[in-house]
């Protein structure tokens, strides 16, 4: 008896499609942190912020000043101004600003921040929430991604745009906020880079881009035929031997057969000159 195996290439595209659901899901999470921050100060939204310094020596300023999405803190996420949008650096000491560092200050933002820093995180502030909104459609056309690989092929093509996004908006805010830090230590203030910040920001890029590469895998696993062809395993000989075999009896008993008649002919030939004699 032969025994029969079957590879199911649909699983496959299942597999990745669930596990590419569960990323991007991680992906907007990671996200939400970012954007909610400073909204709340329930753990973790009061630990996520992209830089904390000692601004106590810079006038209108906090004694300690932490920028987030959309405010400017104070510790522990508290004492937050209002919500802006791609908040200007300098609103940390609007109407002030004497004793911060020279790099940081300009004529935007109400005479606040430079050039340099007021764009940097104004494109960078955009870029995050083009990618946020690329991840949320993506989110719910991979719902259907384990069964279909067009679903798959959509919400590969979704998340792959909001990885473009993402991976810009990460880095200008890296760049943005590592120089600021630098520009304080320079000025001999302290200050650090929030933690948790830029790992929600990392993590949700490296969640993103695993999604794509797992989602194009599905749709391109799916375009297979969903069974390979039935492997026949079997104990008796392969077909070509077995065939070859039966030939090899079969011109045996041919010649066997040919033989036994040609001596039934002799005979009976025998028998009937015998007869006439």
């Amino acid at each position: 008896m032969g025994a029969t195996h079957g590879i199911n290439t649909s699983s496959t595209g299942g597999t990745t499609g669930i596990v590419s659901l569960v990323l991007i899901a991680a992906s907007l999470l990671f996200l939400f942190f970012i954007v909610l921050s400073g909204v709340t100060t329930k753990t973790p939204f009061n630990k996520t912020y992209f830089l904390q310094a000692d601004t106590s020596s810079i006038t209108g300023a906090r004694p300690i000043s932490r920028w987030t999405f959309f405010y400017v803190c104070g510790d522990n996420n508290q004492d937050c101004g209002k919500p802006v949008p791609a908040l200007p650096f300098g609103y940390a000491w609007v109407g002030g600003g004497s004793g911060a560092p020279s790099k940081l200050l300009g004529a935007h933002g109400k005479h606040t921040t430079s050039t340099h820093y007021y764009y940097l995180w104004r494109f960078g502030w955009v870029f995050y929430l083009i990618a946020f909104l690329a991840d949320v459609f993506s989110f719910f056309t991979a719902l259907a991604a384990p069964f279909s690989r067009l679903a798959a092929g959509v919400s590969g093509f979704l998340i792959i745009n909001a990885l473009f996004w993402m991976t810009l908006a990460a880095s200008l805010m890296t760049a943005e906020f590592v120089q600021a830090r630098n520009a304080f230590r320079a000025n001999g203030m302290s200050a650090n880079l929030g933690k948790y910040g830029f790992a929600w920001t990392w993590a949700a890029w490296a969640a993103m881009f695993i999604a794509t590469i797992l989602l194009f895998v599905g749709c391109a696993s799916g375009g297979r035929s969903h069974k390979t062809k039935d492997t026949v395993v079997s104990d008796k000989p392969t077909n070509g031997n077995a065939n070859g075999n039966l030939g090899f009896f079969r011109r045996q008993r041919s010649r066997r057969t040919d033989r036994g008649s040609f001596v039934d002919a002799e005979s009976q030939r025998r028998v009937v000159k015998d007869e006439y004699n």
